[in-house]
C-alpha cells in the first residue's frame, strides 16, 4: 500500500463517519488531524501497511507523539486520550473492512481524563451578544437568529447548521433535531425565537435561498452555513458586545444548560433537551452551578470572611 492508498483510506473513514453522523465535524476533523500525523509517522519508517502495525510500532510512536517532536510541544494526556480514540476507532473501521486482520490499539488502555467545567456565558453576556445585532440589517438579523436558536434550544453547532425548514414547527414552537449517532430529539422554544425566526424567514431568507432549498440557515453565497462560518461570526459579535472572554459556539450551549439548572429545571428534563446519552454527562452542569453559588456565598456573605 503506497502514500496515497493510506491517505485514500483515511479519506474514506473519515467519510464514513459523515455518513454514519458519528460525532460531529469538529471530530471529524480532529480524527483526520491525528491520524494524519500517524501516516506521515509511518512514511517516515518505511511502514508501508496498516497491516504491518503492530504493539511496538505503536510504543514508538506514543514515545515520539508524548515527546512533542511531532507535534506543537509536549501533549496534555486529553489530547493523547484523543489520539488513541481516534487510532483505535479507525482501525476499528479497518477490520471491519478486513484491510487489517487485527486492532492493535485495543492493548493500550483508555487514559483517564479528569472532566473540566465547561465555560459559561452570564445570563448577562448573553443579552449584550443578542442586542448587539442590528435586526433591519439582513445579515444581523440572520446571525441574531443563529446565535438565539442555538443558545434557545442548547444546540450542538452541527445541529443548528443542518436544522431544515422541515423540522421546524412554528405553530408549536418546537424544533425536530438530529442528534449524535443519528439520534431525534424534539425542543421546545420560547414565543421570542418564533417572532424572530418569522422575521429571518420574512426579510432575509428570500434574498438567497433557492426555491428548492432545504436548510433553515442560508449564507449569503446561496449554500448552508458551515460550522466555521458560525465561530467566526460569533469572534466577531463578541468584540462588539464587548465581551472581554473568548467565545466559541458550544459556550452558548453550555450556557443554555447552566441558565436552564440555575432556575429550577430538573436534571432529566435538561439531559433529554441536550440529548446527552448519559446523566452524569449533564451533571457536570450541576457542579458548575454548585461552584458558582459556593463563589456567591464566600464573595457576599457577612461570615464568609470569618
Amino acid at each position: 500500500m503506497n502514500s496515497q492508498n493510506l491517505y485514500k483510506t483515511l479519506d474514506d473513514f473519515i467519510k464514513y463517519l459523515y455518513d454514519k453522523r458519528s460525532g460531529s465535524e469538529a471530530t471529524a476533523d480532529s480524527y483526520y488531524r491525528d491520524i494524519s500525523r500517524f501516516i506521515a509517522y509511518m512514511e517516515e519508517n518505511d511502514i508501508s501497511s496498516f497491516k504491518k502495525v503492530d504493539k511496538n510500532v505503536i510504543f514508538d510512536y506514543i514515545d515520539v507523539l508524548r515527546s512533542g517532536k511531532i507535534s506543537r510541544g509536549k501533549i496534555s494526556n486529553s489530547t493523547y486520550a484523543r489520539n488513541l480514540s481516534a487510532l483505535r476507532s479507525f482501525y476499528r473501521y479497518l477490520c471491519e473492512r478486513n484491510i487489517v486482520d487485527d486492532n492493535p490499539f485495543l492493548q493500550f488502555r483508555k487514559v483517564h481524563v479528569e472532566k473540566h467545567l465547561p465555560d459559561v456565558l452570564t445570563f448577562d453576556q448573553i443579552e449584550r451578544i443578542l442586542d448587539s445585532f442590528d435586526l433591519d440589517d439582513p445579515l444581523d438579523l440572520r446571525n441574531r437568529t443563529i446565535v438565539e436558536t442555538i443558545y434557545a434550544c442548547g444546540l450542538r453547532i452541527s445541529e443548528c447548521c443542518d436544522l431544515k425548514l422541515k423540522n421546524i414547527d412554528l405553530n408549536e414552537n418546537v424544533l425536530r433535531v438530529i442528534g449524535k449517532g443519528n439520534k431525534e430529539r424534539m425542543v421546545p422554544f420560547y414565543p421570542r425565537l418564533n417572532e424572530l425566526i418569522r422575521l429571518y424567514l420574512d426579510e432575509y431568507y428570500p434574498l438567497y435561498a433557492k426555491d428548492d432549498f432545504e436548510y433553515l440557515f442560508v449564507s449569503t453565497r446561496g449554500g448552508k452555513v458551515s460550522p466555521r462560518s458560525v465561530q467566526l461570526m460569533l469572534e466577531d459579535t463578541r468584540v462588539k458586545a464587548g465581551i472581554p472572554v473568548d467565545i466559541h459556539p458550544h459556550m452558548l450551549r453550555h450556557s443554555f444548560a447552566t441558565h436552564m439548572l440555575d432556575n429550577g429545571a430538573d436534571l432529566r428534563s435538561v439531559q433529554e433537551l441536550l440529548g446527552h446519552q448519559n446523566l452524569s454527562t449533564t451533571q457536570l452542569y450541576t457542579h458548575l452551578t454548585y461552584d458558582r453559588l459556593k463563589k456567591a456565598v464566600d464573595d457576599a456573605h457577612p461570615h464568609s470572611k470569618e
